[in-house]
């Protein structure tokens, strides 16, 4: 059985991201704050299949910066499924001040491209 290829016969695979900001007016404690994140999270994973972190420290209760990561052998698909993710966030959390980032998207990691 062959074993993997090498990386030099790979094509270059795109990696993509998003960067989400939540204002959760609601929110008296930490631990408000962590059910909707926490709920957020599980959504996008569940739908999505995508990678997400949480980018702060959790110490303000009333927001939450995301960042989710996304890999595909089509950076147009990718471009398009981070498109949903953002939309979808914005739909998760109607009470909530949600805003987007703009999508990155890396086509050749190793480089940098």
């Amino acid at each position: 059985m062959p074993g993997p290829r090498s990386t030099a016969q790979r094509p270059p695979m795109p990696v993509g991201s998003l960067q989400i900001e939540i204002e959760i007016p609601g929110a008296r404690s930490l631990k408000d704050r962590r059910n909707v994140v926490r709920s957020l999270k599980q959504r996008l994973r569940a739908r999505f299949n995508v990678a997400i972190a949480e980018m702060d420290a959790a110490v303000v209760w009333n927001r939450a910066s995301l960042t989710v990561a996304a890999v595909s052998r089509d950076a147009a698909y990718l471009r398009g499924q981070l498109e949903r993710v953002g939309e979808s966030a914005i739909a998760a959390l109607p009470g909530e001040n949600v805003s987007l980032g703009e999508i990155a998207i890396w086509e050749d990691a190793e480089t940098g491209n």
